[in-house]
């Protein structure tokens, strides 16, 4: 049981048990990705959008001249299927291949067995923690940060509360909780703004951030994120759960649903800025793709495919870069050393 008979247990707590207890845990224990599965990431939709980042890629070790040595770090590589077709990319840039030492964060033992199997002809590592050598490191995350677990604050009339969920004759209720200002800020590592009524964020998350952010300080690099969110100062509830491509009742189907949320980039950008990294791009999936040239790419590919393989090219492409599909929804955040000075896609 994930909680006991009249026990409670921050919201936090309880999706990091959801979707990462060791025996039980959602993406422990299964491949969620696919339309067989409960949702579906971009490097599944179609092969291009791994090519795009492949060639931002080679184009960031380009303008930092060129290292005879650069970590390229995956954060959470799903079914390996961007790592797979960047390697392919970079397969036809013999020096920058040469140069690239490939490695993969993961925590589900699950998904690491299916990107071994994948990737099994390659020479990739997979790390536990973001400990790298002195080397320039780029971190990828496509829908790395919307899978960590989050705490939610309200204000009502005043005062603070923390969300919680409680086990009441073995049916699970959420509650608030008093919580000190203060205290929330400490979380934060940032004041609470006047109007704000609502915090959701992931300390895990800020952990995370702090560990790259020092690492590309002293060794040159970026984090180049990939996720569905907002960019406003004013927070608001996001939490949402999804099973077989629909929403879910979150404390229902607990350890067979997905548990996620949107990023709030305006406070992403305020946080990576409070930990020293100046330089911090932000657009959208539709406007990164395009800026690297995803349609020029369609037309050479299915130039002499048959109309029913051409139509499913483009078909692919528009649900990525559609505004109403993922292309706005999405945002792309490229956060590095002030010096590099690269925006390309941006």
């Amino acid at each position: 049981m994930i909680l006991k008979k009249d026990s409670t247990i921050p919201l936090d707590k309880f999706i990091d048990k959801v979707l990462y207890d060791k025996n039980k845990g959602y993406y422990m224990n299964s491949n969620p990705i696919g339309a067989g599965g409960d949702f579906i990431t971009s490097p599944n939709i179609s092969i291009m959008f791994s090519e795009m980042i492949a060639v931002w890629l080679i184009s960031f070790w380009e303008k930092i001249g060129c290292p005879k040595n650069i970590n390229i770090v995956e954060l959470g590589a799903g079914n390996g299927e961007m790592m797979y077709q960047i390697l392919n990319t970079f397969k036809k840039f013999k020096n920058c291949k040469k140069s690239s030492n490939f490695f993969i964060f993961e925590k589900s033992r699950y998904l690491k067995k299916i990107q071994k199997r994948k990737l099994k002809f390659e020479n990739i590592k997979w790390v536990n923690n973001l400990k790298f050598s002195k080397f320039p490191t780029i971190f990828i995350a496509n829908e790395f940060f919307d899978a960590l677990p989050i705490k939610q604050f309200v204000n009502k009339k005043n005062t603070w509360y923390e969300k919680y969920i409680v086990n009441k004759n073995n049916s699970f209720n959420f509650f608030d909780k008093k919580i000190k200002k203060e205290a929330i800020e400490k979380l934060l590592k940032h004041k609470i703004f006047k109007n704000q009524k609502f915090i959701e964020f992931s300390p895990l998350g800020n952990k995370i951030l702090g560990s790259i952010t020092n690492i590309i300080r002293k060794n040159n690099g970026g984090l180049l994120i990939f996720d569905y969110g907002y960019n406003s100062r004013i927070m608001f509830d996001t939490l949402q759960s999804v099973k077989k491509h629909k929403k879910n009742n979150l404390l229902k189907n607990i350890y067979k649903a997905d548990i996620t949320y949107l990023i709030n980039f305006n406070f992403l950008k305020e946080t990576i800025k409070k930990l020293k990294i100046s330089s911090i791009n932000l657009t959208t999936q539709r406007k990164f793709l395009l800026k690297m040239g995803i349609l020029e790419r369609a037309e050479i590919v299915s130039k002499n495919m048959p109309f029913s393989k051409k139509s499913d090219v483009h078909f692919r492409i528009k649900r990525l870069i559609d505004k109403k599909q993922m292309g706005t929804l999405f945002k792309v955040l490229f956060a590095t050393n002030k010096k590099n000075n690269f925006s390309l896609g941006f």
